[in-house]
């Protein structure tokens, strides 16, 4: 019998990476970001040309390959793709809890 263990909502924290919540957030990105190329029906090379990246690095991204890239790159690109995206910062608590960065997509 094959046992399983339940994991979080984070499979980067699962694995011990010390970034968890950023890799996350970036993972969920390019996912929205491959969800607008597919959906165009763009080849890679039309997608990168939009984006002001080479085929190869979109295809790096695309595939989950993201060290590199920063969450705000990512915003930008989700930006060329005719995306609005917006920040929000709320007022801090009063409690001294720490604020969390989260990251919400309408569709």
């Amino acid at each position: 019998m094959i046992e399983f263990e339940k994991g979080s909502t984070n499979v980067y924290a699962d694995l011990g990476f010390p970034d968890a919540d950023e890799m996350l957030r970036k993972a969920e990105l390019v996912t929205e970001i491959g969800k607008i190329i597919k959906a165009r029906r763009w080849t890679q090379q039309r997608a990168a040309e939009v984006l002001g990246l080479s085929q190869p690095k979109l295809s790096e991204l695309l595939r989950g390959r993201f060290r590199g890239v920063s969450e705000i790159k990512m915003l930008e690109y989700l930006a060329r793709l005719g995306c609005d995206v917006k920040i929000v910062v709320s007022p801090p608590h009063l409690t001294g809890v720490p604020g969390q960065v989260a990251l919400s997509i309408s569709t």
